[in-house]
């Protein structure tokens, strides 16, 4: 396929059984798709990725009896690219504010990698909103903040972070040559990368050169590193401190060499049930297991419906 065949327009609006909306949130506009009816779960992509990386959870999801909802981040996609707003509490506002004007009050977050950041962040400031967590290679903000400053290895997977700090340099890597380092960053930290085939890896690189996601879709990579020392980051790490009162699924990749297996236990900051599975996969198990991925989700939300309230 040529890779300018396809437009960030095309890529971003892929058809299917899905349903594309523009919704109007905290001041900005989102793109969404949409599938199903019942209890609303919110899929919340990482980078480099945008909402069509759950095309295989979201028909089955839907047809479990939820209202699946698959959201654009802030930055990405076919949702606005403000040039601010790209911490953790003000992602995760936009995904509340998404909700709300959506009609639902509450709902199931599912976060992959910095979408895991933004479920998290959720249940902390929002906590009456999210019905349950479950975060993919994404282990709590406190949690990875404390691992980072004891563990060398983990701090060397990733030292990807530290180039996209300098001004210019990780936009002009990432979108030229029609983005093609966007797959190879996919292909990176996959264990099994035959999930990323021509034309997955042509729909992704299509939508990161929508204009300017070269740019603030790193922003939150460069938010998280800054701010380690800074006021704002300090007030941050104050709103997550208390543990999550709701029930939480962390999904680890046995082979994930951005987010060490061994470090990425977040049981130390939930009050609520905590379940923890490992697939045989690397960064992203709902792309290389996909199979293996919803069955899991499936099954745990199951769970949490078949409890009675407040059990």
């Amino acid at each position: 396929m040529n890779p300018l065949a396809l437009t960030s327009e095309e890529a971003i609006k892929q058809s299917g059984p899905w349903k594309h909306r523009d919704i109007s949130a905290n001041g900005s506009r989102f793109h969404v798709a949409e599938l199903g009816s019942g209890t609303p779960i919110l899929l919340l992509h990482g980078f480099p990725m945008f909402w069509w990386t759950w095309r295989n959870q979201m028909q089955p999801l839907a047809q479990a009896g939820f209202r699946v909802i698959a959201m654009d981040l802030r930055g990405y996609g076919g949702s606005d690219h403000p040039p601010q707003g790209y911490d953790p509490t003000t992602l995760a506002k936009d995904a509340v504010g998404v909700l709300r004007s959506m009609g639902e009050t509450q709902a199931f977050v599912v976060g992959h990698g910095v979408g895991g950041v933004v479920a998290w962040t959720m249940a902390a400031q929002s906590p009456d909103c999210v019905l349950g967590v479950i975060a993919e290679c994404s282990p709590h903000p406190k949690v990875m903040r404390a691992t980072l400053a004891r563990s060398r290895d983990q701090r060397a997977a990733l030292s990807y972070l530290l180039r996209m700090q300098f001004p210019f340099i990780p936009e002009s890597y990432y979108s030229k040559n029609s983005a093609v380092h966007v797959g190879d960053f996919l292909q990176r930290y996959s264990q099994d990368p035959s999930w990323l085939s021509n034309e997955n890896r042509m729909i992704f690189q299509a939508a990161y050169r929508a204009w300017p996601t070269a740019h603030t879709a790193i922003e939150f990579q460069r938010w998280a590193l800054r701010s380690l020392y800074r006021t704002d980051g300090r007030r941050y790490q104050e709103s997550i401190a208390e543990p999550i009162s709701c029930p939480v699924l962390e999904i680890i990749g046995e082979k994930d060499t951005m987010v060490l297996p061994r470090y990425a236990d977040s049981s130390s900051m939930v009050s609520g049930a905590y379940q923890r599975e490992v697939l045989p996969t690397g960064h992203y198990p709902h792309e290389e297991n996909p199979r293996a991925f919803t069955e899991t989700v499936t099954h745990w939300l199951r769970l949490q419906l078949s409890q009675p309230p407040g059990s």
